[in-house]
């Protein structure tokens, strides 16, 4: 069997995600389909790629040699059909825009279709911040809507342009029969003694950030469930078998509300950053403010934030 580009994709995904059943659902396969096809790539290869706990997977060193070198194979490929597209479509000028999966890269991408109407706009979403600089930076998108973290700031070469869209608190996603879902606001101290679920590493800081907020309350969480889609996270919030940090823009209701943390321990910045030779460098001025416009254009649909913003400006 000769590896192909899934099998690669693959064994980047199971690495990026942090488990095989993460991976499945980032890749929209069944958790069987992709074991199998690693077990496979790591029969071909005579040895194991990743070490198994109850925390995940980690890659071993001949998992680490065959990320290192599928990444610039997959990069290779992308770079490739970029370059491809745009000698296919020369009479029509590309951009590429990158976001973290939210309504902000979304509400960007349609704002600047309007702004460059001559112009075709592509958009990709990741998960991990980290992965969009790194195709900025190998110059396969134009510019992204990302973001950083206490602790963890985005440092930005000469070659990128950058600035602040928004700076958003993080909350907690707790039950909507949980004892302290009648509170105005919860101080992270008070959560000492509960289960956590947290979204996974996103090469950006998160969640080192949040472990480092807690250890300044005074506690070490007990995370017992690490989920990377908004579904199964709602649903063990809602059942009470968990809290949850969350943007301040995580929707309520189905039985889940969100607090504000007491005294603001944590924020997130949401970003903007454009490659200097990039068509939307010239326009980046316009870009920042339709980037703002997009994020305060979802934030408003959420009232719990839209009332602590209003409380915070007092």
């Amino acid at each position: 069997m000769g590896l192909e580009l899934r099998h690669l994709r693959s064994v980047c995904a199971i690495a990026d995600a942090g488990s095989v059943t993460r991976a499945a659902t980032v890749l929209g396969v069944s958790q069987q389909v992709l074991t199998a096809r690693l077990q496979r790539v790591e029969r071909e290869l005579g040895g194991r790629l990743f070490e198994r706990d109850r925390d995940g997977v980690t890659p071993t060193p001949l998992g680490e040699f065959l990320l290192t070198r599928a990444r610039g194979v997959l990069l290779g490929m992308e770079e490739l059909r970029r370059s491809t597209g745009r000698h296919v479509c020369a009479e029509r000028p590309l951009v590429t825009l990158g976001g973290v999966a939210c309504a902000v890269s979304v509400g960007l991408a349609d704002r600047v279709s309007d702004l460059l109407p001559g112009v075709e706009v592509r958009l990709r979403a990741e998960y991990s911040p980290r992965a969009l600089w790194d195709l900025l930076l190998a110059d396969r998108i134009d510019a992204a809507a990302v973001v950083d973290y206490p602790g963890f700031p985005l440092n930005t070469p000469s070659t990128v342009v950058s600035d602040v869209i928004a700076v958003e608190p993080v909350f907690v996603a707790m039950s909507d029969r949980h004892p302290l879902a009648g509170r105005d606001e919860v101080a992270l101290a008070e959560l000492a003694g509960e289960r956590w679920a947290l979204t996974p590493q996103d090469g950006a800081g998160w969640p080192d950030c949040f472990y480092v907020a807690c250890h300044q309350a005074g506690f070490t969480p007990r995370v017992l469930y690490s989920v990377s889609d908004a579904v199964p996270q709602r649903d063990i919030v809602a059942t009470r078998r968990a809290v949850s940090p969350c943007q301040a823009v995580f929707p309520t209701g189905d039985g889940v509300v969100v607090k504000p943390l007491a005294g603001n321990p944590l924020h997130m910045r949401h970003l903007l950053v454009c490659r200097g030779e990039s068509l939307l460098a010239d326009s980046f001025d316009d870009l920042l403010r339709l980037a703002r416009e997009a994020y305060h254009a979802y934030a408003g649909r959420r009232p719990h934030y839209q009332s602590w913003l209003s409380q915070a400006s007092r």
